[in-house]
Order: structure tokens, then sequence, then C-alpha cells
């Protein structure tokens, strides 16, 4: 692993951005590249000066001419307030980006990192969720542009294994939160802890009952790089994410109690599609990455708390 040069789409954004920290640490040239629709300059600030990082805008649904020899493919909005504001680029830049950055891996040989999704799973009907199920999507609904797209991705990542022999890893990352999230991303802790570090109160769709498992970013980042040094014939689907569920009211109640917050709990009607359990089967990661999270929730919390805390007070959501 050590001195590879390595590309980062969506490195800019929540999980590109501690990715590419990491990875400079270890050693690493990096390539980081973003159309900064919701990656921000100021996620990479502290790399900006180093030696080993490079800064690059660029729109993945074009091709990209360079040499590498590893690619993280995480460039995607991924909060449906994000991913459905232009659905149809959405769509695009999880098939078209797919597309480019396979044939990028074909010509340089480069192992491959597809940045999947729990959402492949849709409303599922098994629980947990393993890999092996192929899961409860609606096609056509205001979701499944984020949840289609990944899902030919995936079709496109095992195509171009299967067809051209390329290097592939596939991970299907679920609930995942810290500091670097957007604070208007419309994902439940990030909305959780501004309506509570604001005073305001807290907002909880449905009756508050449906659950989410949630993993702390570092946790994820290690799974990754894990992953990415894995012999050539464990290509993936891995879940990777936090198999603790959690009740959207005892997040809130979390929220609450680690900022001091006044805020009190409001429910509004459930958003189409919206699945109301998700947890993921992590025994495949378990056994071959020897990973599984470690942060602990209130831990999580606190770091994410401190960061909202921070920017809120620069007035810069």
């Amino acid at each position: 692993m050590i001195g590879k040069r390595i590309l980062v789409t969506g490195g800019a954004g929540f999980l590109g951005s501690h990715l590419c920290e990491r990875l400079v640490a270890a050693g690493h040239e990096v390539l980081c590249v973003d159309n900064f629709f919701t990656g921000r300059r100021a996620n990479v600030a502290s790399l900006l000066d180093h030696p080993r990082f490079e800064l690059m805008r660029h729109d993945v649904t074009f091709p990209l001419y360079v040499e590498v020899d590893q690619i993280y493919n995480l460039a995607c909005p991924a909060s449906p307030v994000h991913y459905q504001f232009d659905p149809v680029q959405t769509t695009k830049t999880s098939v078209h980006g797919a597309i480019n950055m396979l044939g990028l891996a074909k010509r340089t040989r480069a192992t491959i990192f597809q940045a999947s999704t729990s959402e492949v799973y849709g409303d599922p009907s098994v629980h947990p969720q393993v890999e092996s199920y192929w899961g409860n999507v609606n096609p056509i609904g205001p979701r499944s542009c984020y949840d289609e797209g990944k899902r030919c991705a995936e079709t496109l990542f095992f195509d171009y294994h299967r067809q051209h022999q390329l290097g592939i890893k596939v991970a299907r990352i679920f609930n995942t939160y810290g500091p670097r999230m957007h604070p208007n991303d419309g994902r439940v802790v990030s909305n959780f802890i501004v309506q509570a570090l604001q005073g305001r109160d807290i907002t909880i769709y449905g009756d508050g009952h449906q659950t989410r498992s949630f993993c702390y970013v570092d946790d994820l980042i290690e799974g990754f790089i894990r992953l990415v040094a894995t012999p050539k014939e464990i290509t993936g689907p891995m879940n990777l994410g936090n198999p603790v569920e959690f009740t959207m009211r005892e997040l809130a109640e979390l929220v609450i109690d680690v900022t001091g917050s006044p805020s009190k709990l409001v429910y509004e009607p459930l958003p189409v599609d919206d699945p109301k359990q998700r947890q993921p089967d992590i025994s495949f990661a378990r056994r071959e990455l020897g990973w599984e999270p470690k942060v602990p929730l209130r831990e999580g919390l606190e770091k994410t708390a401190r960061y909202f805390e921070l920017i809120l007070s620069e007035k810069t959501v």
C-alpha cells in the first residue's frame, strides 16, 4: 500500500475528505476530485498545502485522464435533499460516473472501490440485511434516482469484473455520521443536532419507532481501507455499518441529552418510500476484515455536535 497514487472522487465531501486525510497520513499521493455540488474546499483545507495532495474540480460524468494505482469512487450526493434536487443528474453521476471510473481503472489496471449504499435494499422485508438479499426498491419513486443509480453502478462494477477481470471492491454503506456532515443535508443526525443546538423543536418523521444503525465516520473509513487491502477474490458487496439499532425517538432524546438542549419532540408524516427499518448484517466484514464499529453513539454524537456548534457559531451554514 505504501506510496501509491490514489484517486478519490467526491474527495471534498463528508466521507471523501476523511478518506483523503487517512490516505495522505499513510504515505500515499492523493488526487482528490470533486465538482463541489455538496463537497467543500473547507473539508480538505488542512491538506491543500501538502505535497502529496492535489485537488481538482471535475465532474465524474465526464471522462478523466490520469495515471493512478487505486480509485475510490465516492462521487454522488448521498442525502435526499441533495440527490432529489436534480434527480436526473444524480442518476447520471452514479451510472456515467461508474462507467468513466471503471474505464479509467481498466486502462490503468487500478483496483477500484465503489461506495454503494444500504439504499440498494430499499424498504427491506429481511432483517438484518445480508449482502445476498436483493432488496425491495421502488424503481419509480422519488428516492429511486439514488437507489437505482447505485444498484446500476454495482451491476457495472461486477460486469467489468467478470468481463475485463478488473479488481473491484464494493461496499454498501449504512447510515454514517460525524464532523463535516453538511448541516443542511436533511439527514437525521444533522437535522437533530442542528435543531437541538438552535433550541428548535426536533422534528421526527413518522411515529419515531422506525430504526437506523449509526456508524461513526472514522470506523467507516477504516472499513474502506481494510476492504481495499483484501485479496483480489474479495470483491464484495460488503455491508459496512453499525449493527446496533436505535429508534428515531431514542436518537432524538440522546441528542437532546448530549447538547443540553431545551428542544421538544414534534412529529410529522413519514416521507414517501422512507424505510422503516435498516440494520446491517456485518458477518462478512467481521470475517474477512476483522472489522466492526468501535465508537459508541454517544461519543460520536458529542464529537459531531462540537463540529456543528463551531460552524454554527461561525455562521457558515
